[in-house]
């Protein structure tokens, strides 16, 4: 078999769109909008009007006033922005987190950085399908509980958490509730003026846009305290110079990001994926099976190292779970938490698909994957050994 590099990790990030890198491209050449948007002369209000126009897009998406978007480095900033922020903002309420075990290590770390300021956070356990309910969020929530974070979509299996649920109950306890929702643009669909959230992290490169660009919801009087200063850009909420190229970027890759239309599309290529993959004996889906994003697929290869899998077929980029462990040697965090076992977690491997992803790629991976995974396992020395999970 002929070998062919194939994308299949649009869960780390994506290529940027064409029509993206254009709209970044005016904004960086000498007759462009690539003056600074804080200036008051009027090369540097046209930049500032663009940097508006892209605001708005991303509200447009989302479904919130533009003036509720402030822009950051990216998804992780948003985070650390939102629950150090916000605990800050509300120490003399209260010193209790509520968060998941399953969240990306942007919360996570957060939330273990503020315990060492003298926080209290609890860590809720889903189910074995990756799923937090309202009532374990209610149970866990306490006289000086501030604030819960929950992710939307879990980055490494693409569960779908229900956040208008958990809104909900958070509302009705009088408690700020933070989302993570940088897997879900594009994907699935993000109402956030029908959800009861108060603070929503959002990023341009999980969904065509650039690097380095990212933005944070926060509901009209929700309190916060800066974690930069240098400066009144965006409110004072988060000071320094406004990357236009950047933010241009985040708003073209937000017009261009609509869920209804891509979902289809993306669903029919994992489920091809899937169909094929479930034909190896022993494989199994982690996550759950259908409150889950189209763009990810999760799965164990049990008696198979993954590190062993993965250089086998090294020119199919699919990652062991999030990019950002990819150096830790530890099963993934998320996988252990549905229970699975360092063995198993260890086998399995994402497979992300994304919008430049066509069928023949998708066969092919299945072929190469079917393959090696039969060598491996007769190199391990064959059934019944590999079947143990």
């Amino acid at each position: 078999m002929t070998k062919r590099t194939v994308y299949l990790d649009y869960a780390a990030t994506t290529p940027v769109d064409p029509v993206v890198a254009a709209a970044m491209r005016e904004c960086l050449e000498p007759d462009g909008n690539f003056a600074n948007p804080s200036s008051s002369h009027s090369v540097g209000q046209r930049a500032r009007r663009r940097v508006e126009e892209a605001r708005a897009q991303i509200a447009a998406r989302v479904g919130v006033p533009a003036e509720t978007i402030s822009f950051t480095s990216g998804a992780t900033e948003s985070d650390n922005l939102a629950i150090q922020g916000v605990l800050l903002a509300h120490r003399d309420r209260g010193r209790h987190l509520i968060t998941s075990r399953t969240e990306h290590k942007a919360v996570l770390d957060t939330a273990a950085a503020m315990e060492k300021q003298g926080f209290e956070v609890t860590y809720l356990s889903g189910d074995s399908e990756g799923l937090i309910t309202p009532d374990q969020v209610a149970d866990a929530i306490k006289d000086d509980t501030t604030l819960v974070a929950i992710m939307h979509v879990n980055n490494e299996t693409g569960v779908v958490q229900d956040i208008a649920a958990i809104g909900e109950c958070c509302r009705s306890r009088e408690v700020l509730l933070h989302v993570d929702a940088a897997q879900s643009i594009g994907k699935v669909p993000v109402p956030l003026d029908q959800w009861a959230v108060d603070l929503v992290a959002l990023t341009a490169h999980k969904a065509y846009g650039p690097k380095g660009i990212g933005a944070l919801y926060v509901r009209p009087g929700t309190k916060l305290v800066p974690l930069l200063h240098g400066g009144q850009q965006e409110g004072g909420v988060r000071p320094g110079t406004l990357a236009t190229h950047q933010i241009v970027g985040m708003g073209q890759a937000y017009e261009l990001a609509d869920a209804e239309r891509e979902a289809p599309a993306l669903a029919a290529l994992r489920d091809r994926l899937w169909a094929g993959l479930s034909a190896i004996e022993g494989v199994r889906l982690n996550g759950h099976p259908t409150q889950r994003s189209p763009h990810v697929l999760n799965v164990a290869f049990p008696g198979v190292d993954g590190e062993s899998l993965r250089l086998g077929i090294a020119e199919i980029a699919v990652s062991a779970g999030a990019a950002c462990n990819s150096t830790a040697a530890e099963a993934s965090h998320v996988l252990s938490a549905l229970g699975l076992s360092d063995a198993l977690a260890g086998s399995s491997q994402r497979f992300s698909v994304g919008r430049f992803t066509d069928a023949a790629e998708i066969d092919y991976v299945i072929e190469r994957v079917t393959a090696e995974v039969a060598r491996l396992r007769e190199l391990a020395g064959g059934a019944p050994a590999w079947c143990a999970t």
